[in-house]
């Protein structure tokens, strides 16, 4: 995928007001409007201009999109949740599935949802949604946003202060950063993917109408350990060859508390052990994998050297048998 430089599309300068951009996008759209136009690369100049615009007309798109850097025609791919932390408000882009926009845009803009349906956790006491009323009465827009959140806050719950970057204009037109912190409950056995609703955090309702909502989608930082799966955690567990050849116990600390791990004799590389319900909780549980990793440890003193030769003359076992006689 290419970067695309919505500025240099419109030929303005980052620091440009949305009257310089607006400005900008309608004399570059008459020149290549497919219709008027005798420039040969007219429709395609077109769809580029109207591509650019619909980001950087919006504040909130400008702002998010500010964050990334990047050079036309670079290879690009976004950061792994680059979008965290931004509220956004409103559906997402005005032009829909038919937009035929670059796979760049549709990769950064193209999933955003509207209002409407959603499933997840009411966080902040429901009340019945309205659209217009007594006059011109309207309903705040409702905005919504992706939160990183910690595994562990999963299996316990939390509250939590959240810090979430908006934009907005300045007197003169120029872009400028707006922060808000909010006291957010973290509900125990929320997964990646769901969505935290917050009642009347939303855009703000116009003459007497109700505020609009907030959505925080979940997902979870990256931990050092654990993987996730839906409501299954996985984790790879170091064990020595003795250990795995034996059979052991284990007391294993895990997300969820500790727990105790029956390693059974004879157990390789990679061999994955289930705990069930030791996932994240849910109706049903996820489960726990434990992924064994064989760690030989080093011959560095005469003891253990002495050890491994031993071994070696007291096992018939050859590594590269498959292989045909001793692989060697």
């Amino acid at each position: 995928m290419e970067f695309k430089d919505y500025y240099a599309v419109l030929g303005v300068e980052r620091d440009a007001t949305q009257e310089e951009i607006k400005r900008a996008y309608r004399k570059l759209a008459r020149k290549y409007h497919p219709d008027v136009s005798r420039e040969t690369d007219a429709e395609a100049q077109f769809k580029a201009l109207g591509e650019a615009y619909e980001v950087l007309k919006d504040p909130e798109k400008r702002a998010a999109y500010d964050r990334l850097g990047g050079r036309e025609g670079e290879r690009f791919e976004p950061p792994p949740d680059w979008d965290a932390g931004f509220e956004f408000s409103g559906g997402g882009y005005t032009h829909g599935e038919s937009a035929d926009f670059s796979d760049f845009f549709e990769t950064l803009f193209g999933r955003r949802g509207g209002r409407g349906g959603f499933s997840g956790f009411d966080a902040g006491g429901g009340f019945e949604r309205g659209g217009r009323a007594h006059g011109q009465a309207l309903h705040g827009e409702d905005h919504h946003a992706k939160v990183l959140i910690e595994l562990e806050d999963a299996y316990q719950g939390a509250t939590r202060t959240l810090s979430l970057q908006s934009a907005e204009l300045d007197p003169q037109g120029h872009l400028r950063p707006r922060e808000r912190t909010l006291k957010v409950r973290i509900p125990k056995g929320v997964k990646a993917g769901q969505r935290i609703r917050l009642a009347g955090q939303g855009g703000a309702g116009v003459n007497g109408a109700a505020a609009g909502d907030l959505y925080l989608e979940v997902e979870f930082r990256p931990h050092p350990r654990y993987r996730v799966d839906g409501r299954d955690v996985a984790v790879t567990l170091p064990v020595a060859p003795w250990e795995a050849a034996l059979g052991t116990t284990l007391a294993l600390t895990t997300p969820g508390g500790e727990v105790t791990l029956k390693v059974p004799a004879g157990a390789v590389g990679g061999r994955r052990l289930r705990l069930k319900g030791r996932g994240i909780p849910g109706t049903p549980p996820g489960d726990l994998y434990v992924e064994l990793m064989l760690v030989t440890p080093p011959a560095d003193n005469e003891a253990v050297a002495a050890a491994y030769r031993q071994l070696a003359e007291a096992s018939a076992f050859d590594p590269r048998a498959e292989l045909g006689g001793n692989g060697s």
